[in-house]
């Protein structure tokens, strides 16, 4: 699906978007007073409008409708089947939505698979994982060899969800049950699409670079009108009074490593305009969905496992352009990595 095609045209707010603009404002009206965001993150996640990791509901209701008629629709949560299917699809879904509680040994930091596929890998244009399964296995320039879901699995662990700093030190051994419950998963989201097809809605749409470029001075101001209520100011997320997180954090220790999709620009700048801010997807102009991409994607975070001489060898072997990894910014050079 070409952007100008997937885009509704800018200029002018359609009454959802209006709507969606009003929620905001009142959201972040409740947030400023502080405890408010407390109470927010409880009663969201106890009516399942947040997950554990800040996953929530799609809102393809909220987009034209001959746009949603389009994506694939996956089976409601209600059609889950009794039996030991059910019971693996139920645990491969627990996995995906609460993945550091549900995997430990191999989680290291603080963020789940639905920290970046949302509605719990239902959402459209947010890496949904009924796209992502039927077109598996597949070859990926990444690794330069033909993966199988479970190898993409293994590669989300090792980067996404920084393994080399979990209890293991690294993630799931191949042929682990957590593989195979997540595959269940995947496979019943994808009941009734077409294997081997590249879905409209798969992956996160394709963002054309700006006649600006991106700058992360830009993407701070950016940032702060429209991320921060949520992720905080300093990028950590934010958790609730029992101590939940509800937004995860965005760099730092607790955040992906230099390895993972998400670190480059370009990847965080289509899903931004795509998903974020949370629920109003869309509504940030391509320049500032770049701009806010290079100011996340230019702040430390755990180094890149791949990683074995120095960082300018490793940018060399494993980093394109649109990364800030290997790069000096404001007199500190990107990649040395976070502790924990």
């Amino acid at each position: 699906m070409k952007q100008n095609e997937r885009r509704i045209v800018e200029g002018g707010d359609s009454p959802q978007q209006r709507k969606a603009g009003d929620g905001a404002k009142r959201a972040i009206l409740a947030l400023a007073g502080g405890a408010g965001l407390f109470v927010l993150g409880s009663i969201a996640f106890d009516l399942g409008i947040l997950g554990d990791d800040g996953s929530h509901p799609t809102n393809s209701s909220e987009r034209e409708s001959d746009m949603a008629a389009a994506y694939f629709s996956p089976p409601a949560e209600t059609s889950i089947p009794d039996g030991p299917d059910g019971d693996a699809i139920r645990r491969g879904m627990a996995l995906f939505v609460n993945t550091k509680t549900n995997a430990a040994d191999f989680v290291g930091n603080e963020l789940s698979c639905a920290s970046c596929h949302l509605d719990k890998g239902r959402e459209p244009n947010s890496a949904p994982m009924w796209a992502a399964y039927v077109i598996y296995p597949k070859y990926r320039s990444k690794n330069k060899q033909i993966n199988t879901m479970e190898d993409r699995l293994r590669g989300c662990f090792t980067y996404s969800m920084n393994g080399q700093d979990s209890p293991s030190g690294g993630p799931p051994p191949a042929g682990h049950p957590i593989y195979k419950d997540l595959q269940m998963y995947f496979h019943w989201l994808a009941s009734g699409a077409p294997v081997g097809e590249s879905l409209p809605g798969q992956g996160y749409p394709e963002l054309e670079k700006t006649a600006l470029g991106y700058d992360p001075q830009r993407g701070a101001q950016v940032y702060e009108q429209n991320c921060a209520a949520c992720h905080g100011s300093n990028g950590q997320g934010q958790r609730d009074l029992n101590g939940k997180l509800v937004f995860p954090p965005l760099w730092g220790p607790n955040s992906y490593n230099w390895g993972a999709g998400m670190a480059r620009v370009n990847t965080a700048a289509s899903f931004i305009k795509a998903n974020m801010p949370m629920g109003q997807g869309g509504t940030l102009t391509d320049q500032e969905a770049w701009d806010a991409a290079a100011f996340i994607d230019s702040q430390e975070r755990p180094r890149d496992p791949r990683q074995t001489g120095s960082v300018a060898d490793n940018a060399a072997a494993n980093h394109g352009q649109d990364t800030y990894y290997g790069k000096i910014v404001e007199g500190r050079l990107l990649g040395t990595g976070t502790g924990r």
